[in-house]
């Protein structure tokens, strides 16, 4: 796709997209309620901006134009296949809890999730109302609830990231909205592979610890060159390596 304006990347604080859409000669932003890494353009409530536009309020997405884009890292804590576990009875973190205490939890988290879900489906209903063009990033593990429970299928399962340099091979699904992958294969070896495949944890981490959701840089730009802007990249696009992405047309 052309990107004649900016993008727009909701939930990232990294920077790590957003410098390499700008390496790239496209203007980025990063938007999140937080800043750790110094890197947010925009510190904003992206919850609270969702909630005011699908009310018809003024909002973020008022600054937003059709030539734009929106990359949303839309938060995974409460659609994660580790959340999913969490909703069992016999649950070991619940072990210790009464019955009632149990309970709890349980429909906390069920809570939790329907709020989250609520946020996902407004945003895809505020683009579509202002036309905007979006594309969506999430998990996708065996158990993991947009699966089965969301309002359309992604555009895009990137079953294996450490085939375009990511440090996990942790699979990720994509929603385009109002407009169209493009489908290159800009592979690269990574030495440093951390075989994360479904609800295996990663030693040490949480349901979505950093180390975990941290993208790496090579990863990004071979995103962004193979399905957004349709980049050819000569030195990695003939290498020996089998591609397990799948597009659902």
């Amino acid at each position: 796709m052309e990107i004649k304006g900016k993008v727009h990347c909701f939930f990232e604080q990294s920077g790590t997209f957003k410098r390499e859409f700008i390496k790239l000669g496209i203007p980025a932003e990063d938007y999140d309620i937080q800043n750790k890494h110094g890197e947010t353009d925009h510190v904003i409530d992206l919850f609270a901006e969702i909630e005011n536009a699908y009310d018809g309020k003024p909002s973020v997405f008022d600054n937003i134009t059709p030539d734009d884009l929106i990359m949303a890292f839309f938060p995974c804590i409460y659609f994660s296949c580790l959340s999913q576990m969490l909703i069992g009875w016999n649950n070991h973190n619940y072990k210790r809890l009464s019955s009632k205490e149990r309970g709890d939890m349980i429909l906390q988290r069920s809570a939790n999730r329907e709020k989250f879900f609520r946020l996902m489906v407004q945003m895809f209903a505020v683009v579509e109302i202002k036309g905007l063009r979006m594309v969506v990033e999430n998990p996708w593990a065996m158990q993991h609830f947009l699966k089965s429970n969301f309002i359309v299928a992604p555009s895009i399962i990137d079953n294996d990231r450490s085939k375009r340099g990511d440090h996990f091979k942790k699979p990720t699904a994509y929603w385009f909205w109002h407009c169209e992958p493009t489908n290159g294969y800009s592979y690269q070896p990574n030495k440093n592979v951390k075989r994360v495949i479904d609800c295996e944890p990663v030693i040490g981490g949480g349901i979505c610890s950093e180390e975990r959701s941290t993208i790496s840089p090579d990863y990004a730009r071979n995103f962004i060159c193979d399905f957004i802007i349709g980049k050819e990249q000569p030195e990695l696009k003939h290498q020996d390596l089998f591609s397990n992405t799948l597009v659902n047309n």
